[in-house]
């Protein structure tokens, strides 16, 4: 470690020092020195390392009495390894002598003072702080890496307050602490010392709006919490009590990663001394944190919630919808959480409006919900009914809120299962949104959005095709189950090509006069035979396919599948207004629920008493270990442009694995 301060010695009078523990220190024997001198010795008493630091091409280290030449670049370098136990307690002497041997021509006396000032925090990422013997300035990824870790306290603890944590610069409740990252500082020495020097908390400006800290007396009542840095805080002046030892702090994160803003933040302690005008700083020590991101899970993770939507309008209710969810949530073996019409002012579309994550650092985790700009009739439901103790809320809104297009609903976001890429691990697999690419100009999520997924840095987010489809979500043409083979998953993707060949094999079965939407009232029937003969429904599905199998080849290339990891689920399509909408329920826009699937009932022909069309779906997802449930959505979800995905919400366990130990 380099030397951070250099002390000027005389022959005439003593010099005094405070001597931080663990840091050199630089004594200059050169300047003030006895005419005729040519050697020097130097002595410390118990507590005191002196080091020499030299070339030993040009000098050779001496025996005996240990005379160091004065010309031959001989650097002098103090440490003190404890706190003093009063001041300048600790003594250095420099003596100097001629060329003959004899007496000593002159004597420099340096009296120290060690003082133990040390800022530390989770640094090795155990939970707990300890004290930090390496580079505290810096953050490392990886599994060797080091450095602490903030929660963005984005929840609400206290039932009274209205409001966010972070926004509040008082604690509204001791639970809250929990939500933030420890500090403590070590400031032994004599307490005479702080009577001439003080110790100062700094955040650096462009920090300071992004974290906050907590200094704790003690105690069990909010009062003796405040906050000392943070927006309107870039210094603390650090009180310390007569014989204090230890200082406790919190640190809460109240920004998470963005577009203007790495995640990292720094904060800094100086012990200052007063004596002096202006005053000088003589040590400074410096940790660093990274701000958790937000994450997404996949469908591969087990589910824990599954939130739905009760309405009643125009369209009728979804109650026998609401009980088929029931009893697939009975199967899941999770819970169900009904939005109420009163709260969702009947937009039904919940998977629109929000998307599930979670944050954590090695010492806590908890829930996230990331509220869409979409702002439609669920728009409260989230910040009024979601955000609450440990269930944090993060929002990105559009400046213009007639600006937000139907790609800004999180039916337009997913997240893959975790995936090797050309040996580049994804452990937390990688977000998929949809844009307009490859087309010119067109529909895409708000910038705003894709800034905040991209600089959470874990799930490196992945622009897929949805452009093309009227509503534009990525979920109405794909979806990922877990299975229990090596590969973990299979990512399904809507197929018309599929479709059409099911229903080319059965007309060739002497099927063809089967018809699709059995069993629908008020729904016009298409047999196989007029379906394969209508000339425009077969020219929408093959630029519905050549859609999709630009999206196949783009979801091989970045999430490393081949064709065995995917399977093509059967699925027509047509065009209105030159963008594709679903012909009958769409059956990836499904929910899953472990090894249970909640799939759109298709309406298919039915041959020998079973829809062909679940059938199929069968032979592909059961052999994989999951179980298909058909469920009837056609009036309260399909006839508005949406599946059981659109209408559901999934709330999924976090990763077992620890988003720091990857290399983004």
């Amino acid at each position: 470690m380099a030397p951070q301060r250099a002390l000027q010695l005389s022959l005439k009078k003593p010099t005094y020092a405070v001597c931080v523990v663990g840091i050199d220190m630089y004594v200059d024997v050169h300047s003030d020195v006895p005419k005729g001198a040519e050697t020097f010795g130097v002595s410390g008493s118990s507590g005191v390392e002196v080091s020499m630091v030299y070339d030993p091409a040009q000098v050779t280290e001496p025996t005996g009495k240990a005379r160091w030449p004065l010309n031959a670049g001989v650097d002098v370098i103090i440490s003190v390894d404890a706190a003093s136990k009063a001041l300048n307690d600790l003594k250095v002497k420099v003596s100097y002598f001629g060329r003959q041997e004899g007496g000593v021509l002159g004597h420099s006396m340096l009296y120290l003072t060690g003082a133990d000032i040390s800022l530390d925090v989770d640094t090795g990422r155990t939970g707990k702080v300890k004290r930090g013997q390496g580079d505290k300035k810096t953050w490392r990824w990886g599994p060797e890496g080091y450095g602490a870790v903030l929660l963005v306290n984005c929840d609400r603890d206290s039932l009274r307050s209205t409001e966010i944590d972070l926004s509040s610069t008082q604690l509204t409740s001791l639970d809250d602490l929990q939500d933030m990252s420890p500090m403590v500082l070590s400031c032994d020495g004599p307490d005479e010392l702080f009577d001439s020097h003080k110790l100062v908390l700094n955040v650096p400006f462009s920090d300071s709006r992004r974290v906050g800290v907590f200094c704790t007396r003690g105690g069990n009542s909010l009062s003796n919490y405040k906050q000392v840095l943070g927006p309107q805080h870039l210094s603390y002046e650090v009180e310390r009590p007569p014989g204090e030892r230890k200082i406790s702090f919190y640190v809460e994160g109240l920004a998470f990663p963005d577009a203007d803003f790495s995640g990292l933040v720094s904060l800094s302690v100086s012990l200052v001394d007063t004596k002096v005008c202006p005053e000088v700083p003589l040590f400074t020590d410096t940790v660093a944190f990274r701000m958790a991101p937000w994450i997404m899970t996949p469908n591969t993770q087990p589910p824990l919630e599954l939130y739905v939507c009760s309405v009643v309008d125009s369209h009728g209710s979804n109650e026998k919808f609401l009980k088929d969810m029931s009893d697939l949530v009975l199967k899941a073996n999770c819970k169900m959480i009904v939005c109420p019409q009163i709260e969702n002012r009947n937009d039904r579309w919940i998977q629109d409006e929000m998307e599930f994550g979670y944050i954590e650092a090695p010492h806590k985790s908890f829930p996230v919900v990331f509220d869409s700009p979409r702002n439609r009739g669920l728009k409260d439901f989230p910040y009024k009914r979601i955000l609450g103790p440990d269930f944090g809320y993060v929002a990105r809104e559009i400046q213009l809120s007639g600006d937000a297009s139907s790609l800004d609903s999180f039916g337009n976001l997913d997240v893959s299962p975790p995936v090797r890429v050309e040996g580049k691990e994804y452990p937390l697999g990688r977000i998929l949104v949809g844009s307009s690419f490859p087309k010119s100009g067109g529909r895409r999520m708000a910038k705003v959005v894709r800034d905040f997924l991209q600089a959470q840095q874990v799930q490196a987010p992945v622009e897929l095709y949805s452009d093309w489809l009227s509503v534009g979500h990525v979920d109405e043409f794909l979806s990922f189950v877990p299975t229990s083979d090596q590969k973990g998953f299979r990512l399904l993707l809507a197929s018309p090509s599929a479709c059409l060949k099911l229903f080319q094999e059965k007309k060739e079965e002497g099927y063809g006069e089967a018809v699709q939407f059995d069993g629908l009232k008020h729904q016009v029937k298409r047999s196989i035979n007029e379906m394969l003969a209508d000339r425009r429904l077969w020219n929408d599905n093959l630029y519905a396919q050549r859609c999709i199998d630009w999206n196949r080849e783009v979801m091989k290339r970045e999430l490393g599948l081949t064709e065995r990891d995917i399977v093509d689920i059967p699925q027509l399509f047509f065009l209105s207004s030159s963008y594709a909408e679903a012909f009958f329920p769409d059956m990836v826009n499904m929910v899953v629920l472990g090894k249970y699937l909640g799939i759109p009932k298709p309406f298919g022909p039915i041959i020998n008493g079973r829809c062909c069309l679940e059938e199929k779906v069968r032979s592909l997802l059961e052999p994989l270990g999951l179980r298909c449930i058909f469920i009837d959505d056609y009036l309260s979800y399909h006839k508005l442009l949406g599946e059981i995905h659109c209408g559901t919400n999934v709330r999924r366990k976090p990763f077992p694995f620890k988003w720091w130990h990857m290399v983004p």
